[in-house]
């Protein structure tokens, strides 16, 4: 793993709950029968907190992510051999032979 995040794994969280905020105040209005982008201070407060939610959810599941690949690695160190090194794959060993059909 080289560390490299897209940016949909990075903005997917505060998009979606912003989005789910906003559809809330959407069925809202819907459901007492206004029009849907009446009150607009709603959607746009909806907006911000549903971000800020997100935002802090993104964070959490990588400490948690993190904190499980620490214990995972610290196991492996404790217990190297359950782990044993593996050799390399030539490009012979991965190919399947080449049989053309005509």
């Amino acid at each position: 793993m080289s560390g490299y995040e897209s940016v949909f794994a990075r903005y997917f969280y505060p998009v979606a709950f912003a989005g789910i905020g906003v559809t809330t105040v959407v069925v809202a209005n819907a459901v007492t029968r206004r029009p849907a982008i009446s009150g607009i201070q709603k959607h746009i407060i909806s907006l911000g907190v549903g971000g800020v939610l997100g935002e802090m959810f993104y964070h959490y599941q990588k400490r948690i992510n993190a904190e499980r690949d620490a214990i995972i690695r610290h196991y492996i160190q404790l217990h190297p051999e359950d782990f044993p090194e593996l050799e390399p794959k030539k490009y012979k060993d991965v190919f399947e032979p080449w049989l053309p059909v005509r």
